[in-house]
């Protein structure tokens, strides 16, 4: 519920259905014209019927802006207007645009504002021209901001296309060059490179398959950021993770999401 939530966010004609028990999930959304209904069907499956006589003038709720350490404003404002005016009210604060689209990551969400926090910290920590990689990269929000903490070689990559597509997009809203992105199922990915940074905000589910990849990905000395995980998985999460020699000594617990910061457990001070 949660990451189709943060996927129509601000969409006033998002209806989510509990079914079964609690155990699925029916999702509606009401659209101006055929044409955007079908993108979504496209996407997502399902199918499309028209509802006669409906009146459609809600416009587009944008949710106030989320301060990340003194570092960032991460905004859904896309309106160059309201931008100045925003740069301007938080002025020494750089601003990201990421208006809310079909992809997980606008910064509202508990697992993905922690994950900005805890790059700042190590992004401050670190000389310029780190590296850095996103699995999971959604609206590439993680990425835009790594590059602008000072990251060289910065790699995103989502199973979704659409997202791969939506981070492309919002790298260029925000004038950011130099991420790249590619279309990968991070279980089955053969790593090219290690990364002195590696972020992975993804079900848990996903994350205890995806470590023999991850542990390839991460360089000595290297920050790994998990998130995504439910705290009533979240053992089983750190269990996975220490069988590939990572461990986690910050855990930041945000409502029931958990996530942790660590790396290789010959390089952490515990």
């Amino acid at each position: 519920m949660d990451a189709w939530e943060e996927r129509f966010h601000g969409n006033p004609n998002l209806v989510i259905h509990l079914l079964k028990g609690g155990k699925s999930l029916r999702v509606e959304v009401f659209c101006e014209n055929r044409k955007s209904a079908e993108a979504i069907r496209e996407r997502f499956g399902g199918r499309v019927r028209e509802i006669r006589n409906s009146e459609w003038q809600k416009p587009l709720e944008v949710s106030p802006p989320l301060k990340i350490r003194g570092r960032f404003l991460v905004t859904q404002e896309e309106r160059k207007a309201e931008l100045k005016v925003l740069a301007a009210e938080h002025a020494g604060r750089e601003l990201i645009s990421i208006p809310p689209e079909m992809a997980f990551g606008t910064g509202d969400h508990a697992t993905t504002s922690t994950c900005l926090r805890l790059l700042v910290d190590i992004g401050e920590g670190r000389e310029a021209g780190w590296s850095c990689a996103d699995l999971g990269c959604g609206t590439g929000v993680l990425a835009i901001a790594a590059r602008k903490l000072g990251a060289g070689d910065v790699f995103a990559c989502d199973y979704d296309p659409f997202a791969v597509q939506v981070t492309a997009r919002n790298a260029a809203r925000n004038r950011v060059e130099g991420i790249v992105t590619e279309e990968v199922d991070v279980l089955k990915y053969k790593p090219r490179k290690k990364y002195d940074v590696v972020l992975a905000n993804i079900f848990s589910t996903v994350l205890i398959e995806a470590f023999p990849v991850v542990s390839k990905m991460l360089a000595k000395k290297g920050d790994l950021v998990l998130s995504g995980i439910l705290a009533s998985q979240a053992w089983g999460v750190f269990e996975a993770a220490a069988g590939y020699g990572l461990g986690f000594p910050q855990i930041v617990r945000k409502g029931k999401w958990v996530t942790a910061r660590g790396g290789w457990m010959a390089d952490l001070d515990v």
